[in-house]
């Protein structure tokens, strides 16, 4: 295992998933609102589709980063998805606590939250690639089914949101695809 690549690797990918997360969230209203679009950007302002900024960036930067040190690391999907599942936590934890304790949304708690839930999450992938292997075979591979499924997930509540608060969308009071 090289700790130090590693290392180097998922600082990258912090600033990989903040730019692109970042960008992501315009694609759908500058792509005209094409649905292939939205299927891996926002298409609303509700917590749900933001959950996407860290989701489909850290995929895609899985997709790149796998070639190069799954094989020198340890735990690969599994820890790739306990950091997708943090950094979308972190997010809504932040999120309805302050909303709850102010009353209202700053966008500047939104964009830190963000930022902070990507850096725990790529230091939760680090700190999970650089320990001993857990039973590779088993957790990589229900690991890497929950990883599709996670975005198959976010997929299908695109066209088909709950009518529950968190896939609310809080500028238009409606559901889904605008």
């Amino acid at each position: 295992m090289d700790k130090k690549r590693i290392l180097i690797w998922e600082l990258i990918a912090i600033i990989f998933i903040i730019f692109l997360g970042s960008a992501s969230h315009f694609f759908f209203e500058w792509s005209g609102s094409l649905i292939y679009i939205g299927l891996f950007s926002p298409v609303n302002e509700s917590v749900w589709e933001h959950l996407k900024l860290t989701y489909w960036p850290l995929i895609i930067f899985c997709l790149i980063e796998y070639k190069f040190i799954s094989s020198k690391s340890n735990n690969y999907f599994f820890a790739k998805l306990s950091g997708a599942i943090l950094m979308n936590l972190i997010i809504i934890s932040v999120f309805y606590s302050y909303t709850s304790i102010i009353g209202e949304e700053l966008l500047i708690v939104d964009i830190l939250s963000f930022i902070i839930a990507v850096i725990f999450g790529q230091f939760l992938i680090y700190k999970l690639m650089t320990i001993p292997e857990i039973n590779r075979q088993y957790i990589q591979v229900i690991s890497l089914i929950f990883l599709v499924i996670y975005g198959l997930v976010f997929i299908i509540f695109t066209f088909f949101p709950l009518e529950l608060p968190i896939f609310l969308d809080s500028i238009s009071g409606k559901y889904g695809i605008p």
